[in-house]
């Protein structure tokens, strides 16, 4: 489907599209009160609670006052419902807040202020810096001469970095005095959420152009809630409003994560009413055969000799209300509460504070505290995670030679300074590659100086280092890049940028030397994304030398290549280039097919390597949560060499002959299965004897395991405590999670940038950090910390302290509701077996509000072993771990649970009788004893 946004048109989109007002309230004030009702009413215990309720407005048969139920009921439903109105009344001040700001849009041919919410699709809005971008607008126009604005993406996508984005070429050198006259179409997919892609057209009417057709991307747009930064001013068109835009799009409640604890309780309170209502039909029959044979004799009692037909079910049904007291009304209310202070201890604690950066801890999932003390396996992303994500440019070979081994630092190396200083072809070709292959947009301050915006810290670290290598990246000046070598200056017109892809893995731009004419293709990528496309006949083994090197050391490795372009034929590929960039249907896999066209032959320059050092304190968090019983995956995208020495490094794998890797790979379904199987008996051998076996496997090999051969796959990763699993892709790491989850294991997944959301999601908990890629992952995860240090603090302390008060409110709910509940049921014995209660109302709520509320208050700051003990002996987070186990199996636990109740009811039922009778006699004779008659 596809939509037409027709420019300065003020009425042809009004009745189509929707306007720009914004709302994210879940009720209105008359559909409030039955929306919430029906809410809290679609849960069993709620709607059980209810049932008891109204069977207590029942007078004959209700043993106590319906005000012992009704209350408690209410007033829970209150604290609910308040708590959802003053969230929605918050949400309904947002959207007014963001709906009534002021706002410039060309009406008419005239600029005005209206109201945000007021906005239309195809309406041109103004924008000034620092504003926040009110929808989703496909730039014409910027203050910039060269098309260029920079926008902050930060409440869109958490990334901190600005972004530049361009006008389409269509707009550019239009005079600013006509772009409020401007007119022409935008054919569009229709609203999606996916923010990283905008595949549509854009046509203008004459006289500005003869209805050419002209590609947009991501690039040509700036969405809702970004903010204009360092650009005066900027306009475009509107082509999705309000709640259709692509951040209201992706706007949703995340489906909600079940702890242990929680299915724990569930199953426990479902054995109990099955339990329940088996009681309550034993009493009711045993009642009525009472009733029956044994009441009608005595004189006190009663009974009509006839009744009404429902007479069977009074005193069963008394016994459902006596029997209600079972399942603890207020233990959801109890937990939840319980449950938000735990999240408040995790935002105060001072000592997960970063204070580098000034990041404090943060929870944003308040339910599952308890579930961080249970953690069995974790899964981490490497880079930016494990690692600083704050890349130094080390090393590098160029044509066979390298530089930087001996001092470690190839910008001293003498060596290559010297090349550098005598214009060296080869280096000159090599450096050339790594200043201008990119997408990094040089900023000249007042001063002089020149830095750079750069949406990748590779890219950040090799121009850098470019630059300190005489290789300066001056200035760009529309698709013309200036270049400064040792005092002259190169330019380049850029023809073309093939942007990076995870499928192609590397990236490439086509420019023409301004000098001679000569057009170039240059590229960058990962090592199997450009040697094996070399031209025939060049010698690459020096450099897959130099690859494995680097990766030994744990530098991130990028090859770098280039390729001389006839003009025929870069004409005849631009035209294909052209056609897959504007089309609307599969744009990105017809486009990388063209870029396939052009990307081969390459002659191969060299191999970057750059470093990025661990994190402080990450060894021995590894360390000590694997002490803790706790198991480590490594999720990487990057080579395996480099992964392995930075789990080397990080104690992540112990080295030989204390520890020992396996490898599975292969290309084939064949190959794969032979290595899987050899790994597999090895593990099977190994896992009684006290040796540290990780096993490491890629993308490609993963890809086959999980396909065809997932069940072989789950038994390995079942007997592996460690693995590294390599080039793998976001969703491969989400499949990794669910596999994990489909054993039963409580999975952890941290990581710090947008591509490990998917795994942060599908993990029981999620764990992000707010690091240099941005907050994208900590804003989708459960909880969110400022270094991975933290994690240690998180488990074995909030998680361990919340897992045992989690534990003791549960069991002390249902204790003190099945202790009442059975001396009720003993009274019952010694009472002809009629469903009277033994308590009145009053004592019923006071057992509840007051006499029993004393634990739970102190429960919520019990500590049983100081804060330093558990964390230098986190083996005692391995009795958290045990007590999942029950969850699996609750009917063991639940006989014994109701023994242990039913023995401690009957000694205070039998003690207190045997306090206050003082003789046996349970016959009286017209209200006197007949011990007394006898004396």
């Amino acid at each position: 489907m596809k939509r037409y946004v027709y420019i300065n048109d003020n009425e042809s989109s009004h009745e189509l599209y929707c306007d720009n007002r914004i709302s994210n309230r879940k009720y209105t004030v008359l559909n409030f009160l039955p929306k919430n009702l029906w809410e809290q009413f679609s849960r069993f215990m709620n709607q059980y609670f209810l049932l008891i309720a109204c069977l207590q407005l029942w007078s004959l048969i209700t043993p106590v006052n319906p005000a012992s139920t009704w209350g408690p009921l209410i007033f829970i439903f209150a604290v609910s419902a308040s708590k959802e109105a003053w969230d929605d009344y918050n949400r309904y001040l947002s959207d007014k807040k963001a709906n009534e700001k002021l706002v410039w849009v060309v009406r008419q041919g005239i600029r005005k202020h209206i109201q945000a919410q007021d906005i239309h699709v195809g309406n041109i809005v103004w924008l000034r810096e620092n504003d926040e971008v009110p929808c989703d607008l496909v730039l014409i126009g910027t203050s910039d001469p060269q098309g260029l604005c920079y926008v902050e993406t930060a409440a869109l996508d958490g990334e901190t970095d600005l972004k530049t984005r361009v006008i389409p070429s269509a707009c550019m050198g239009i005079d600013f005095e006509l772009l409020h006259k401007i007119k022409g179409v935008i054919e569009c997919p229709n609203p999606d959420k996916d923010i990283t892609r905008f595949d549509a057209n854009l046509r203008l009417f004459p006289p500005f152009i003869d209805n050419d057709v002209c590609p947009l991307t991501i690039k040509n747009t700036i969405l809702q809630s970004c903010y204009l930064r360092n650009t005066e001013w900027a306009c475009g068109v509107a082509v999705y409003t309000g709640n259709e835009t692509k951040l209201g799009m992706s706007r949703g409640i995340p489906e909600p994560k079940l702890t242990a604890m929680d299915a724990m309780i569930d199953k426990l309170t479902g054995a109990i009413f099955v339990f329940q209502i088996v009681v309550v039909m034993v009493l009711g029959i045993a009642g009525n055969v009472w009733k029956d044979t044994e009441a009608r004799k005595q004189w006190y009692v009663q009974y009509p000799i006839e009744g009404p037909w429902y007479e069977l079910l009074v005193i069963p049904l008394r016994f459902e209300l006596l029997c209600s007291i079972m399942i603890p009304i207020s233990i959801k209310v109890s937990l939840d509460l319980v449950k938000s202070l735990y999240a408040k201890f995790i935002d105060w604690d001072t000592e997960m504070i970063d204070y580098e950066t000034g990041i404090p801890s943060h929870a944003t999932n308040t339910a599952i505290s308890e579930d961080l003390g249970q953690v069995e396996y974790i899964m981490t992303d490497k880079t930016g995670t494990l690692t600083e994500n704050r890349m130094i440019f080390r090393r590098c070979c160029i044509s066979g030679v390298f530089y930087g081994n001996e001092s470690g630092d190839a910008l001293k190396d003498t060596k290559l300074l010297n090349a550098v200083a005598g214009s060296s072809p080869d280096v000159v070709q090599f450096l050339t590659v790594m200043a201008i292959c990119n997408t990094v947009v040089p900023i000249k301050s007042k001063t002089g100086a020149i830095s750079y915006k750069a949406q990748s810290q590779d890219e950040d670290a090799l121009v850098n280092a470019a630059a300190q290598l005489h290789m300066v990246y001056a200035n760009k000046t529309a698709n013309i890049l200036e270049i400064r070598f040792n005092g002259s200056v190169i330019k380049y017109e850029v023809l073309e940028i093939l942007e990076f892809t995870s499928d192609r893995k590397r990236m490439s731009v086509v420019v023409k030397d301004c000098q001679n004419g000569k057009i170039v293709l240059l590229s960058k990528g990962a090592d199997e994304a450009i040697l094996p496309y070399a031209y025939v006949g060049q010698q690459t083994r020096t450099f897959i030398e130099a690859v494995e090197q680097y990766a030994q050391l744990g530098l991130r490795t990028l090859c770098l290549a280039c390729r001389e372009l006839r003009e025929d034929e870069y004409q005849e590929w631009s035209l294909l280039f052209k056609e897959a960039s504007s089309t609307l249907v599969d744009r990105e896999w017809r486009i990388a097919e063209v870029c396939q066209r052009l990307e081969h032959d390459f002659e191969v320059l060299g191999v970057t390597a750059i470093e990025d050092r661990l994190q402080d304190g990450v060894p021995e968090t590894i360390e000590t949560l694997r002490k803790a019983g706790i198991n480590f995956w490594m999720l990487t995208g990057d080579k395996q060499n480099t992964a392995i020495q930075i789990a080397l490094s990080c104690n992540f794998i112990s080295p030989e002959p204390k520890g020992q890797l396996l490898l599975i790979d292969g290309k084939t379904e064949d190959e794969v299965c032979r290595s899987l199987e050899r790994v597999l008996l090895t593990m099977r051998i190994t896992s009684s004897e006290p040796k540290d076996v990780a096993f490491v496997v890629d993308g490609w090999a993963l890809e086959i395991a999980l396909k065809h051969y997932r069940k072989a796959f789950t038994e390995l990763a079942i007997l592996s405590r460690t693995a590294i699993c390599c080039r793998v892709t976001p969703s491969q790491k989400a499949q990794l999670v669910e596999l994990l989850k489909s054993c039963d294991y409580r999975t952890l997944a941290i990581g710090d940038g947008g591509n490990d959301v998917r795994m942060i999601q599908q993990a029981d908990i999620g764990v992000g950090i707010s690091g240099r890629e941005g907050l994208q992952a900590a804003r989708a995860a459960d909880y969110s910390i400022g270094k991975f240090r933290f994690l240690k603090r998180l488990i074995l302390v909030h998680g361990r302290y919340s897992y045992n008060r989690t534990a003791f409110l549960s069991q002390y709910s249902f204790y003190k509701s099945l202790v009442i509940c059975f001396i009720q049921i003993f009274f019952s014995f010694i009472s002809g077996v009629s469903g009277t209660s033994l308590f009145n109302s009053v004592s019923l709520m006071a057992y509840n509000v007051f006499y029993t509320s004393v634990p739970v208050l102190v429960s919520v700051l019990d500590k049983d072993l100081s804060e330093g003990t558990v964390m230098q002996h986190p083996q005692i987070l391995f009795y958290c771990q045990a007590g999942r186990f029950t969850v699996s199996l609750p009917f063991l636990a639940f006989f014994p649970l109701l023994y242990n109740r039913a023995s401690e009811s009957e000694y205070i039922c039998w003690m207190v009788w045997s306090i206050f009778v003082p003789c046996n006699c349970c016959v009286c004779d017209h209200h006197t004893c007949l011990c007394l008659r006898e004396k």
